[in-house]
């Protein structure tokens, strides 16, 4: 079942558009949307969560379009950029005291689970957390209230090998509690780890959209990895 639908999405900008995109994410899955630096990863999730204004194409959450009931939707969804850029001198507890009441289904023991977890300091405030605990503290946010479809943009950025593996694992585990995960990459090697499809975008357009499996058996050679067809595919060599 489809939780996500992104139809015909545009963007234009004066040096770059978004073409075309159209994919969903569907339930109980992790998709992961792979593409190098500049291809309009980040620009496509804005554009999903109505953060930016696409010039065409429409999203819906749950059959609804996200235009039609952007709040409700928001409730229902986790979404994380990455790192940090708010209330940095504000503490971890302070935050989370303003941020729990949006959410009536703000879980406490889910947030208490993750916290220790992602070993964060509640009395630390983000200016004194390192690059990689910013973005453990984004993601506890966006883990605490319950969601449906977590949404991440870049969340392994600035993460060292094993919280990374460990972040993959806690996807792994939100997927068999039926959540629906999509998030954003450059690092080909996440996306072995753990998706069960794949979304490739290269200069703003939609190259595939399949599980991971499709995707290797219509693109990759034969003894190819995912790296590998991925780096051949985004230097143009058609496949054999």
């Amino acid at each position: 079942m489809s939780i996500v639908e992104v139809k015909g999405l545009m963007k234009r900008y004066p040096s770059f558009e978004l073409s075309g995109i159209s994919f969903d994410v569907r339930e109980s899955r992790i998709t992961g949307f792979i593409g190098r630096n500049g291809a309009g990863k980040t620009t496509t999730i804005k554009a999903m969560l109505n953060l930016i204004h696409p010039d065409s194409g429409n999203v819906s959450f749950f059959g609804k379009p996200i235009l039609m009931d952007e709040a409700e939707i928001k409730k229902r969804i986790g979404y994380s950029t990455g790192t940090v850029n708010w209330y940095p001198r504000k503490k971890i507890k302070d935050i989370v005291q303003v941020v729990k009441s949006f959410y009536d289904t703000w879980d406490d023991e889910a947030y208490r689970r993750y916290i220790g977890l992602f070993n964060l300091d509640e009395s630390k405030m983000p200016i004194e957390l390192s690059e990689g605990m910013k973005v453990k503290f984004n993601l506890l946010l966006a883990l605490s209230h319950k969601c449906e479809v977590l949404i991440l943009d870049e969340p392994t950025s600035g993460l060292d090998p094993f919280s990374r593996n460990e972040l993959l694992d806690i996807f792994t585990e939100l997927k068999s509690d039926g959540v629906a995960v999509f998030f954003s990459t450059h690092i080909i090697s996440d996306i072995e780890k753990c998706a069960d499809d794949v979304v490739y975008i290269s200069k703003g357009r939609i190259v595939a959209a399949s599980s991971k499996e499709a995707f290797t058996e219509n693109y990759s050679e034969a003894g190819e990895s995912l790296e590998e067809t991925m780096l051949r595919m985004e230097r143009g060599v058609a496949h054999a």
